[in-house]
């Protein structure tokens, strides 16, 4: 898994690129916590992301309770096999996905 962020005006962008599981989630969370000063919106980029496990998933919660403090947080571009993820845990209840 590889990840590129772009933080602009209060905004940070993650592209996720590659399958999150157990040894990749903790990588990401690591990313995304080390620039969230300041972030009042916070968008992942999953069109290049085939998969999650359930550390990936954890890591996504993690990330949804922290913006749920300091503003929002949106999940973009999701294929279908880790929508259906989404839908199966309930995760799709909660996310703001678009």
């Amino acid at each position: 898994m590889k990840t590129e962020l772009i933080k602009e005006n209060g905004r940070l962008t993650v592209s996720v690129v590659g399958n999150l599981d157990t040894a990749t989630a903790p990588e990401l969370e690591k990313a995304v916590f080390d620039h969230l000063d300041g972030v009042a919106e916070l968008v992942l980029d999953l069109s290049e992301m085939p998969y999650t496990s359930s550390a990936g998933l954890r890591t996504v919660l993690k990330l949804q309770k922290a913006m749920n403090q300091k503003g929002t947080m949106k999940v973009i571009h999701v294929c279908d096999e880790v929508m259906e993820i989404f839908e199966l845990t309930g995760f799709s209840e909660f996310l703001t996905i678009e």
